[in-house]
């Protein structure tokens, strides 16, 4: 670490850490229901538990990329943050919200849409935070040295935050309330969040590999000129049956068809970097966190995406098992295990210690990673299942759910597993034993700085 004002990082990497293993229970929680129907149903319905599931997702990935900019910023500019008051004042208003926006669900106040649930006072609060965010990143980054990665992390993270404010719009056509719904939803995580993910990788990139700048922001200008060109028109596949013009069933299976190329040139990008710095970088787990994120983002965002994203083949297969088993891999792949590489690379140098626990940090990549992976699998073959027996053969919806069960009974042992794994890598993160404790002057060496 060469900047105090990089500790910022830390208190947000533990917050987002704390509400990932929140999420993990959560999602645990609900995959049972699933199997028991009437488990706590009276006590907490399965939408309340779903709400806190996909809320502390996004909040804990939102506090993540703050984090990660708060770590990296810095180093990128070559000085400090423009301000770790209006940082730490950021991270207080987004956890107040964030335990308002949980005390309102459980006791049966949300706004209803789904993912953007929270109540009005509570979107507020995340948008003040996303100005403060802005205000006190874009200082930082106007007063110091511009890269392209900081340039790219700056265009997602205010791209990101501006959209935002679609979340206030709720019409009362339905079809409209949707499209705006998407704006938020799609242009997020397959445009904005690319972007900030695209950042993120290129960084560690640099770090881990060793690799000259020069070759990293050649592949990061590519990724990121691909990854808007398919994304934001990609929000016709979105767009199929909810009431809009029908061209945009051609214009959305067009460019969702492109939407596989960012997925797969990061993860090229990713092998190839290591291979050409051939660097024999301590931190061995960030980096297999690092190639671990692009690899499984490719295939749960770029291939589990384009099953099911032609409007011939969206028109049987929406809103089945099969678009949940897209939804948790590519949601892993892309954003989760990124934000846990970046927590395993900066954890170390930020508590002055050598890259700990790092075996343990590993198996809990492989115990994630297989389990998400199983699951995938699993949501897949139910999902053709529920496919073919519910859009066209026309049996009820509630009998396809029963002959799906022995399915859900292993979803739930795959969800179990990841959230050993989970607990496992917080676990790797947060206990360090004494001897691995190294003076605050080498921090930086070991880390390979």
């Amino acid at each position: 670490m060469k900047y105090q004002s990089q500790k910022v990082a830390y208190a947000y990497f533990l917050c987002a850490m704390a509400l990932f293993g929140i999420q993990v229970a959560g999602g645990l929680l609900a995959g049972w229901v699933y199997v028991s129907p009437n488990f706590l149903a009276e006590l907490l319905p399965f939408n309340i538990i779903r709400m806190i599931h996909t809320n502390a997702l996004i909040v804990w990935l939102l506090l993540g990329f703050f984090g990660a900019a708060y770590f990296l910023v810095p180093e990128e500019s070559e000085r400090e943050l423009y301000s770790t008051k209006l940082a730490y004042l950021q991270l207080i208003i987004l956890m107040v919200g964030t335990l308002g926006a949980v005390g309102s669900y459980l006791v049966g106040i949300h706004g209803g849409r789904e993912f953007l649930e929270q109540p009005l006072w509570v979107k507020f609060g995340i948008l003040v935070a996303a100005l403060i965010f802005l205000f006190n990143i874009s200082m930082t980054v106007l007063a110091g040295k511009k890269t392209a990665i900081t340039n790219v992390l700056l265009m997602g993270l205010w791209l990101l935050s501006l959209l935002w404010i679609f979340a206030f719009i709720n019409p009362d056509n339905l079809s409209l309330d949707k499209m705006y719904w998407w704006f938020v939803v799609h242009l997020w995580v397959e445009a904005t969040w690319e972007l900030v993910m695209a950042a993120i990788l290129a960084f560690l990139l640099l770090k881990l590999t060793g690799v000259d700048r020069e070759v990293v922001e050649k592949w990061l200008y590519v990724i990121v000129a691909t990854a808007l060109f398919s994304g934001i028109l990609g929000t016709g596949h979105h767009f199929y049956w909810i009431g809009l013009p029908s061209y945009w069933q051609w214009v959305g299976s067009i460019f969702s068809t492109f939407e596989v190329i960012p997925f797969f040139l990061m993860m090229s990008f990713a092998f190839v970097m290591v291979w050409k710095g051939k660097r024999n970088h301590p931190n061995k787990a960030a980096l297999l966190w690092s190639l671990g994120s692009s690899t499984v983002a490719f295939f749960g965002a770029g291939v589990w995406g384009f099953l099911h994203t032609l409007h011939g083949v969206n028109f049987y297969s929406h809103g089945t098992q099969i678009t949940a088993a897209h939804g948790h891999l590519a949601f892993y792949g892309a954003y989760v295990a990124l934000n846990l590489a970046i927590f395993t690379y900066a954890m170390p140098l930020l508590r002055q210690r050598q890259p700990y626990n790092q075996v343990l940090n590993m198996v809990s990549f492989w115990l994630m990673t297989g389990g998400m992976a199983f699951m995938t699998f699993v949501l897949t073959f139910a999902g053709t299942i529920q496919t073919h027996m519910q859009r066209v053969v026309g049996d009820y919806y509630m009998e396809v759910q029963d002959s799906l069960s022995v399915f859900y009974l292993m979803r739930f042992g795959a969800g179990a597993c990841v959230v050993v794994g989970a607990f496992l890598f917080i676990y790797s993160l947060v206990v360090v034993r004494k001897r691995e404790v190294i003076e605050p002057g080498l921090a930086t060496t070991v880390a390979g700085e």
